[in-house]
């Protein structure tokens, strides 16, 4: 509804000049923000989980390449495309990632508006410095076609 979401980025620049948050295009291309057009009053709440929400896939997604014990066999041979310094830039995202999930349980128990629109501003910055890039090499990398091997047919030229 076209309403709803004019309304919704209404609402949002109202916290967005009070708080010095992000631009709401910036956050709704990546954590599709605009999800919560539903009639809320604790606005900042409901954009923070949304975004938490992306998260958790993140983080999801990568403990399944760290620990592919109980992931789809799929999951097993694309994790052989990886090396260590691979392995460690994920270890770093999914600490970074399991702290802000840590984090998030705080503002579950001890709403304040401004901690909302701290942790907001502060997923932001990480998603587009630090998560983003990480996540996109990683992903590139799963993604390319692995290099056929060389048969030999058991001739020796010499």
């Amino acid at each position: 509804d076209k309403n709803a979401l004019e309304s919704l980025k209404e609402a949002y620049m109202v916290y967005q000049k009070k708080y010095d948050l992000p631009d709401f295009t910036l956050l709704n291309e990546i954590f599709d923000i605009e999800e919560a057009s539903v009639e809320t009053e604790f606005l900042l709440r409901r954009i923070r989980r949304l975004m938490v929400d992306k998260l958790t896939g993140y983080v999801r997604f990568i403990e399944m390449i760290l620990n592919p014990t109980n992931a789809p066999l799929f999951f097993l041979k694309l994790v052989k495309k990886l090396d260590t310094k691979d392995r460690e830039i994920l270890g770093k995202m999914y600490d970074l990632l399991g702290n802000l999930e840590t984090e998030v349980v705080s503002l579950d128990i001890d709403y304040t508006e401004k901690k909302e629109a701290l942790f907001i501003s502060k997923v932001h910055t990480l998603f587009r410095e630090d998560i983003q890039k990480n996540i996109l090499l990683i992903n590139e990398k799963l993604t390319k076609e692995a290099t056929p091997e060389r048969k030999s047919n058991g001739s020796y030229f010499g």
